[in-house]
């Protein structure tokens, strides 16, 4: 079966030109002064907006910050760094009632202080006014790794 391909070719003298745009054929549905007024108006609402206040347990607020400051005062025994700097820490999770769970790990799970740690960090944390009762959830997943390390960790260890 031999099929024969056939290309069609046309012949044209002038291609059609397109329509040129009229600035008459343009819909204006609102003046450049309306338009301004109205950017002014949006401009003085956002400005006059007060930021929202952090709730105390959220990142931002004063008790997370607390915690978090609690944590930078844990140093890990074998490394000059914070467990938080570190990246030993996972997560700060603070319910309103001031229940705090920290989820953290360790740099390997056989580290000397894995059995001290994680009581060391709920004392610590127990112990931060407005918390009422600490938890600390170790996990291995995701492994610990260097990345984790905050820039100033890096920095202190020689690492950047």
């Amino acid at each position: 079966m031999n099929e024969e391909h056939k290309i069609e070719v046309e012949q044209v003298t002038e291609a059609v030109k397109p329509p040129k745009a009229r600035v008459d054929d343009a819909v204006v549905e609102e003046s450049p002064r309306e338009t301004m007024e109205r950017k002014r108006d949006y401009l003085e609402g956002f400005l006059s907006q007060k930021p929202v206040d952090q709730a105390a347990g959220e990142p931002g607020g004063d008790l997370y910050e607390a915690v978090i400051t609690a944590l930078k005062e844990i140093y890990d025994p074998e490394i000059p760094v914070n467990i938080y700097d570190l990246g030993l820490i996972y997560g700060v999770d603070i319910t309103t009632d001031g229940h705090a769970v920290v989820t953290m790990t360790l740099t390997t799970p056989h580290c000397p202080v894995a059995e001290s740690m994680p009581g060391e960090v709920e004392l610590r944390v127990g112990a931060v006014p407005g918390i009422g009762s600490a938890e600390v959830a170790l996990v291995w997943d995701p492994p610990w790794d260097p990345q984790k390390m905050s820039d100033e960790a890096k920095l202190e260890l020689g690492m950047l």
